[in-house]
């Protein structure tokens, strides 16, 4: 018997880090909230392509993959959802995005106390953050396979 495929949409995040800084961005969509960036990995696209050029559209700055933190699966009745958190760095010292665009409205580098004060989408953001800046582990990049060209 033959089963019908659940339709399943693939998200990249990045939980970008530099010293006791993470580079948020303050999201055109869902009430101008302040989250990771990331986004929908598009039909042909690595995760890992996807994660570098969503972080890139939403902040302008270039980023390092540097590991994975989590992967996450939520089933949502006749569909699911799939995310890959990364853990990344600034390749230069390019600075964040400071005039809006079609993709956000800005993005800032922020302190834990910074992001304390903001409204952000998702109530586990913040709960992240700090694991991460609490020594969070990360897995290697290679437990996706060999989708690694970047």
């Amino acid at each position: 018997m033959a089963r019908t495929p659940t339709p399943t949409w693939f998200f990249a995040l990045a939980v970008v880090r530099l010293g006791h800084r993470f580079l948020l961005t303050q999201e055109r969509k869902y009430g101008a909230t302040w989250s990771i960036p990331g986004g929908r990995v598009e039909p042909g696209e690595t995760m890992t392509a996807a994660c570098i050029r969503e972080v890139l559209e939403e902040t302008e700055v270039p980023v390092r993959l540097d590991g994975i933190y989590r992967i996450e699966h939520t089933a949502n009745g006749a569909t699911s959802r799939v995310r890959v958190i990364f853990a990344a760095t600034p390749r230069d010292d390019t600075p964040p995005k400071s005039v809006a665009d079609d993709e956000s409205l800005k993005a800032a580098w922020l302190t834990l106390d910074e992001i304390a004060k903001l409204q952000l989408r998702g109530a586990d953001l913040r709960a992240l953050l700090e694991s991460v800046a609490d020594g969070r582990p990360m897995f290697p990049l290679e437990v996706l396979g060999d989708e690694l060209s970047i």
